[in-house]
Parts: structure tokens; C-alpha cells; sequence
């Protein structure tokens, strides 16, 4: 697991130098009084054209961006700890004559004289939003058929969403939105040739060392069949987590929800069951208790697959409904036939997923010159 996304912030006391030309100034109309300053949004380049957001208002500095990603070609492979993340920021903010990110050593309540609630905040950087993400493998020309495979499988209460292009499956709420995790898996050679090849073309040229290497790093996508696996942590559930402060926070608990999303796809040998192997499932999971009652619930499966749909407020297709959740099937979604194929994970047709291995030759980010500072 790797991170490849950090927003962070943190209060000074101090007056902050002014990183561009222009600022903003919000005003009482009745006194006069500068109430607040605030600069526009000041973005670091770095070299491959990456680059990083820094906002100043007031006291509080933010920096929003892929700490993995600057002054690198790709970012296949990122920093593994929060902590490395900070340090990549504070060596900018440095260089810009900006105090660096310190640790949270305490937390404390602030009264907000607008809403009458109490928030907690700290006397160091606090974190707004955070990515984690790990690369697998499927082989060669088997990403679109694992993605469509993938996207029969609920996540966290949330409905999967396979894109019309076949390369990205989400979830999102029945709402329509993620306000607490944004999860998604998608194919990383698409997304190279997408975002990145053409960009290192134009900025070094076809015969340059800098596009042989993303032209290797792509090869190496395509070749292994790699697939991104990516969690996006927003406010909400890094508070709700007590994940917010860095400092005091313990980031090892991530590694519980991300192995949860990683083993999504343990359950997709099912999809493709027959009717009498659903039944003997349930009663080897100890979902059912008599062959009888696993014979009734495999009937609702084979029903669903041939497109029957079922009254949700009858208790008895509950009950069938709650035995086939259990599976990961759930009755209540329309079943896509275009989803639910004869491919089947390590069975009928051989997808051996694995984490991917990084070659020799692949360019790890630095992590000899970064400074942490306390």
C-alpha cells in the first residue's frame, strides 16, 4: 500500500510571505477593517510537469497534491508512509520561505462563534483528505474481463459503477455520491497513455531517456495486466476515524480497510455458479442449515439470473435476499449478464490475481534527501 494523494493543513501565528502577485482582502463595510487576507491558489511546478497546490489565507497554509508524483516521470510506485508524504511538502514549502508542517503533540476544543458547536483542532498539521492505493495483477488482455467481474460486487454498502469504456469500475451511495471513502479500481496502461505518454513526448522528445522509461513503465502495465486499486479517504471518515491529526494519528489501522477492498474480489468464483453448487455453498458457510432451505435460496439465484425480479417488502425474499448478501449476491440489483460472465476468478477461465512485483529497473521515489521535520 502506497500513498499517492495528500491534502494537509496548518494554523500559524505568524504573518506568511505572499507567494504570487496578487491577494484578496474581505472587509467590514461598517468599520473598514481588513478581517481576513487570503492568496489565490499558488502552484508549485516541479519537473515532468507535476506540480502542487499551496494556499495561504491568513494563517493557515494548505498543500493539495500527489506527493508521490512530483519531480517523478510516473507514479506506479509511491512514498509508503504518511509521514515521507509531509516531508516532500515541507521541503517545498521550505523552499518558498513557508514554515513547515510539525506534528499534532496535543489536541483541544475551539468554540465556532457562527454555529455555537464545538470542533476539535491541534497544535500541529491536520489532514483533509488522503489516497491509498496498490497495484495488482490479472495478465495480458484480462483487465476489462476482471473489471466486469469486479463490478457485480458491492463495497461498503455502495453500488458499483462499471464506465462506458470498460477501463474504471467506482462505487458510489445509492445517492449517487462518496462522502466518506471514494473506492475505485481501473487499468493503469489506460490511464498512462491517457494522461501521461503524450505529456513526456512533448516535454523531452520520442529519442529521449525520459520517454524510453514511460514507454518501459507502460510495457510493464500492459504486459502484467496491471490494475490500480485506489481509495480515496475524504474529511468525514478521516475524522470519524481520528485520523486527521498527524502526529497522533495511527495510519496501520488503514491497512484493515484496504485489505478488506483488496480481497473484493475472493467472492467472484461464484458469479458463475450452478444452481446446485450455490446450494451446496450455502450450507458449507453455514448459511443454511438444511439442504431444503439452501435449495429454496439457490432457486432465487437462478431466478435472478434469468432476469426475475422480486418484491423487496415480502419477508421471504428478505430472508433469501440476507442468505444470498452473505455470497455477495444481492437479488435486489438487476442482474447484467454482460456482468456476469463464465469468467470466474482462477477457475473457469485462469486469472491469477496478485500484487505486482517492481523490476529492478523501475525508479523508486527518493527518500535519502527528504528532512522530517518534528
Amino acid at each position: 500500500m502506497f500513498y499517492d494523494w495528500l491534502t494537509i493543513y496548518q494554523d500559524h501565528n505568524e504573518r506568511l510571505p505572499f507567494l504570487g502577485d496578487t491577494r484578496e482582502l474581505v472587509i467590514d463595510v461598517e468599520s473598514g477593517e481588513t478581517l481576513t487576507e487570503r492568496q489565490p491558489a499558488f502552484q508549485h511546478k516541479g519537473s515532468f510537469s507535476t506540480s502542487l497546490s499551496i494556499r495561504i489565507s491568513g494563517g493557515r497554509v494548505t498543500v493539495k497534491g500527489n506527493p508521490s508524483r512530483i519531480n517523478r516521470i510516473d507514479n506506479l510506485v509511491g512514498y509508503q508512509s504518511v509521514d515521507e508524504c509531509v516531508a516532500v511538502y515541507n521541503q517545498i514549502l521550505l523552499t518558498h520561505g513557508l514554515p513547515p508542517f510539525t506534528r499534532c503533540t496535543k489536541t483541544f476544543q475551539l468554540l465556532n462563534v457562527g454555529t455555537g458547536k464545538y470542533m476539535t483542532t491541534s497544535d500541529g498539521a491536520t489532514i483533509q483528505e488522503l489516497h491509498i492505493t496498490t497495484n495488482k495483477t490479472v495478465g495480458k488482455g484480462n483487465e476489462q474481463d476482471y473489471l466486469r467481474g469486479i463490478s457485480t460486487q458491492r463495497y461498503r454498502n455502495s453500488i458499483p459503477r462499471l464506465h462506458s469504456n470498460g477501463t474504471t469500475v467506482d462505487w458510489l451511495s445509492v445517492k449517487g455520491n462518496a462522502s466518506l471513502i471514494y473506492p475505485s479500481i481501473y487499468i493503469k496502461h489506460h490511464e498512462l497513455a491517457l494522461h501521461q505518454i503524450d505529456k513526456i513526448k512533448r516535454l523531452h522528445g520520442v529519442g529521449s531517456p525520459e520517454y524510453k522509461y514511460i514507454q518501459d513503465v507502460y510495457a510493464l502495465c500492459l504486459d502484467l495486466g496491471v490494475v490500480r486499486f485506489e481509495q480515496k479517504l475524504k474529511s468525514r471518515y478521516l475524522r470519524r476515524e481520528n485520523l486527521q491529526f498527524w502526529g497522533l494519528s495511527d495510519f496501520s489501522t488503514l491497512n484493515k480497510i484496504h485489505t478488506e477492498f483488496l480481497n473484493i474480489d475472493k467472492t467472484l468464483s461464484i458469479n458463475a455458479m450452478t444452481y446446485q453448487s450455490i446450494a451446496d455453498l450455502l450450507k458449507k458457510e453455514s448459511i443454511c442449515k438444511s439442504t431444503a432451505s439452501a435449495n429454496a435460496t439457490a432457486s432465487y439465484y437462478f431466478m435472478w439470473l434469468h432476469g426475475q425480479r422480486f418484491n423487496l417488502q415480502k419477508r421471504q425474499v428478505q430472508t433469501h435476499r440476507a442468505r444470498l448478501r452473505k455470497l455477495h449476491i444481492d437479488i435486489a440489483e438487476k442482474c447484467d449478464t454482460t456482468k456476469h460472465t463464465a469468467v470466474r476468478i482462477k477457475e473457469v477461465r485462469e486469472i491469477a490475481v496478485q500484487e505486482m512485483a517492481v523490476p529492478d529497473w523501475y525508479v523508486m521515489p527518493a527518500t535519502n534527501h527528504l528532512r522530517l521535520v518534528a
